[in-house]
């Protein structure tokens, strides 16, 4: 439970990370933040079979996991329904969201903070499996991924007007509906490890929906889609040898 707890706190608080370098680096320029996204999408393309769909299958059939990974990707698909793409508000470059209403940056920390819920139960439901080493190589590719995101929340925010104090309780507030996520799906299947090969595989397939519908777009929006690719590569074999090592 300590372990749980650490990760739990450590996923949220790349987020507040992320914010924090926000401050200090507000217009990123977008060839960095594309290569630092497609270096996540990779170590999270990697960690979503490693320590999810993978363990899924040794621990149920086939079916129960395409099922879970079709469910989990249609349950983000009709949250994006309700909620924007978050390519096509953080892509935009950091001087334009000067032309942006403060609705509309709202509605772009919405977003963020409800895709942070099942990345968080992601995360809790590696560790109820009991499988720390493949929970930590999970925890590990969401927590990357949050640094960039806890960024490009700081720069529309102060552009559009809001306090640097409010600004940051509001990034913070998005780190910690991860760290909500990760105890809920954690406490879930302890109660029932029976629903686990469904549940590793629905956690799964949220995180390749992330990928493909939001990261993968985002870094391919504005010419560096060579320098992502390969960032991307990077991020999976990091994770490769991060595996091996561990194993």
């Amino acid at each position: 439970m300590t372990v749980v707890a650490v990760t739990a706190l450590g996923v949220g608080g790349a987020t507040v990370l992320g914010a924090l370098l926000g401050f200090l680096i507000k217009n990123i320029p977008h060839r960095y933040n594309d290569a630092l996204l497609g270096f996540a999408s990779g170590i999270m393309l990697a960690a979503s079979f490693s320590g999810l769909i993978t363990p899924s299958l040794e621990r149920g059939n086939v079916w129960i996991t395409v099922l879970g990974i079709f469910l989990g990707a249609g349950c983000l698909h009709l949250l994006d329904r309700f909620t924007p793409h978050l390519h096509k508000l953080s892509g935009v470059e950091p001087e334009s969201h000067a032309d942006s209403n403060i609705a509309k940056v709202m509605l772009f920390v919405m977003a963020i903070a409800i895709h942070n819920l099942p990345e968080g139960i992601a995360a809790g439901v590696g560790f109820g499996s009991g499988d720390h080493g493949a929970a930590l190589t999970v925890a590990i590719g969401i927590a990357l991924q949050n640094i960039p995101e806890g960024m490009v929340v700081i720069s529309p925010l102060l552009l559009a007007g809001v306090s640097p104090r409010r600004t940051f309780l509001l990034a913070l507030g998005t780190g910690m509906v991860e760290v909500f996520g990760t105890f809920l799906g954690y406490f879930a299947v302890s109660v029932s490890q029976a629903i686990l090969p469904f549940a590793l595989a629905f956690a799964g397939g949220t995180m390749l929906y992330v990928i493909s519908d939001e990261m993968i777009p985002e870094t391919h929006a504005d010419g560096h889609e060579r320098l992502a690719t390969y960032s991307l590569l990077t991020g999976v074999c990091v994770m490769l040898i991060t595996d091996t090592l561990m194993g």
